[in-house]
């Protein structure tokens, strides 16, 4: 133990973007089973993953390394971000009514039931009609 140790001093070691390559390598081998024998040789593409993953890992370049998690992450941030924003809007269609100003873009939640009525933006302060 003590030697994998000092052959780990100085190393990357795993991340969020190593986790999410293996993940993947374990999802395209799997779905290699399924690929007709004359087309094996695309497991070289399940392989591909993994492969990058341990080169991460055992990498002495930490600062490359922590730039291409961080791009990662950011990406990856936007997409949950997105699908948490929706569900949780989906979750409220019942009870409010979502507009978007015209001048800043901001989207705007209004409660249903109550007739027509002025919405005035927080963000720029202009006001337009709707019906909630």
């Amino acid at each position: 133990m003590d030697k994998l140790r000092r052959f780990m001093f100085g190393r990357y070691g795993g991340d969020e973007l190593s986790k999410a390559l293996l993940v993947l390598s374990f999802i395209l081998l799997m779905v290699m089973n399924f690929v007709p024998k004359n087309l094996r040789f695309l497991v070289i593409l399940a392989y591909t993953p993994a492969m990058i993953c341990m080169f991460r890992i055992f990498s002495r370049n930490i600062y490359k390394r922590r730039n291409e998690n961080y791009k990662y992450l950011k990406i990856k941030n936007k997409i949950v971000m997105w699908f948490r924003n929706n569900i949780n809007r989906i979750k409220t269609l019942k009870t409010y009514k979502y507009y978007t100003c015209s001048n800043c873009k901001q989207k705007l939640r209004v409660p249903r039931g109550k007739g027509k009525m002025s919405i005035t933006c927080p963000k720029c302060k202009s006001s337009f009609k709707g019906k909630s």
